[in-house]
């Protein structure tokens, strides 16, 4: 069991690597406001697709990006064309993908993220229209005067973005890496090769109809799956099968659900989830009728040696997982000490935080302001719980200097 662990693990482990050094690169050359506007319409979709498919943002993390393209003023179409594609790929998720099943199953799977993703934001904007006079202006965040935002210059400052963007990813999805290699290797010790093909046994389309259910309430991240659904074929499901689970697993939760819901409508829930149904069924077919033979000789070959490379990036890799699981076990102490304890604390509401990193940046800034003996910063209520007796100015400045705009909503005691 250990065995199977590290060396999945092991496996992954270069391509993930090299994955968020691609993600560093495109965090330091591409502007940020770039990243959120020129989403309307058509193009508006194709953009934002071809922005989601190779950007490595997991399940989680794409819920907060794709509602912050659509308050900055995109299309519905286009947010939820990004809210589909994003998931399911991404440079490392292509990468691992390799790795595990070869360069045309990965070409397939990406291929497939940007096909649902475009048919599905374009048919939002076709069935709910809306033309770009009726688009929300971009928030308050964008409308301020940009000189109060502490930009580091040359060479500092692209180092620091590069360093951001790539070792976000990894603290954004380490927790469902760890599931996702503990299930693979879970998968390959003790679950039976005749469960799986009795489950083929119904028949090619029962089958795939029994894994789409299964994957579609599922909360796992596209590079975590990949594993999950090498360890599912080298039982004997079939690899048509495994691409269903890696397009609707990492597409499909019940948090984006109701995320997409509340924030888009009824009509947006139905073309999101008819398109990915529709499409991880189409792509299945299309793979197993025509493609199958040239790309199932590649798969999952998981009893060869490992190589000095994939041993030192496999020990790398542990050991940034290992400071990861610190820091969050610090925050997740902080956190309770704030929210338990009898503490006075001050509350800002923070505007303009899209994703993890976000958070990872606004509390590492607060924790350096004098006076600040914790912080807490919630993304999804939009708000930072700080300890200690801090210079309300300084706060604030500290979180402007960042981009985002704090303002005090109370100072309470918890009893």
């Amino acid at each position: 069991m250990l065995l199977d662990c590290w060396t999945i693990w092991a496996r992954l482990a270069p391509w993930l690597l090299l994955g968020m050094l691609i993600s560093g690169l495109m965090g330091a050359l591409l502007p940020s406001d770039w990243i959120r506007r020129r989403f309307h319409g058509y193009s508006g979709v194709f953009r934002a697709v071809l922005l989601g498919v190779p950007l490595p943002l997991c399940s989680c993390g794409v819920i907060p990006a794709g509602v912050g393209l659509r308050q900055q003023g995109a299309s519905k179409g286009a947010a939820l064309g990004f809210l589909i594609s994003t998931p399911q790929t991404g440079v490392d998720s292509v990468l691992v993908s390799v790795s595990f099943f070869g360069w045309p199953f990965a070409i397939v799977k990406m291929l497939a993220a940007a096909i649902t993703g475009l048919v599905g934001g374009c048919l939002l904007d076709l069935v709910e229209p809306e033309s770009c006079s009726s688009l929300k202006a971009v928030d308050e965040v964008n409308s301020l005067p940009r000189d109060h935002i502490d930009h580091p210059s040359g060479k500092k400052r692209w180092l620091e973005r590069f360093g951001e963007s790539s070792i976000e990813i990894l603290r954004s999805i380490w927790v469902w890496l760890v599931v996702g290699v503990l299930v693979s290797a879970l998968i390959n010790e003790y679950l039976p090769d005749v469960w799986v093909q009795n489950l083929e046994s119904l028949g090619w389309f029962p089958s795939i109809v029994v894994v789409l259910l299964l994957s579609i309430p599922l909360y796992v991240c596209a590079t975590a799956s990949v594993p999950i659904a090498a360890a599912l074929v080298s039982s004997g499901l079939s690899p048509a099968a495994a691409l269903v689970f890696l397009m609707a697993g990492p597409a499909t939760n019940v948090s984006t659900i109701g995320v997409i819901y509340g924030r888009f409508g009824l009509k947006s829930v139905v073309v999101y989830l008819s398109t990915i149904l529709v499409g991880s069924v189409g792509v299945a077919w299309l793979f197993d009728g025509f493609l199958l033979s040239d790309i199932s000789q590649g798969i999952v070959v998981t009893d060869h040696a490992l190589s000095n490379w994939e041993l030192a990036s496999g020990i790398f890799l542990l050991f940034l997982v290992g400071k990861f699981v610190v820091t969050d076990l610090q925050r997740y102490f902080t956190k309770n000490r704030l929210v338990d304890g009898d503490v006075e604390k001050m509350i800002l509401d923070i505007t303009g935080m899209t994703c993890g990193g976000c958070v990872h940046r606004v509390e590492t800034a607060l924790q350096q302001v004098e006076g600040v003996a914790g912080v807490s910063v919630d993304l999804k209520a939009g708000t930072a719980a700080i300890l200690g007796d801090p210079n309300l100015s300084e706060v604030v400045d500290c979180v402007k200097r960042l981009g985002f705009l704090a303002t005090r909503q109370h100072s309470r005691e918890v009893k």
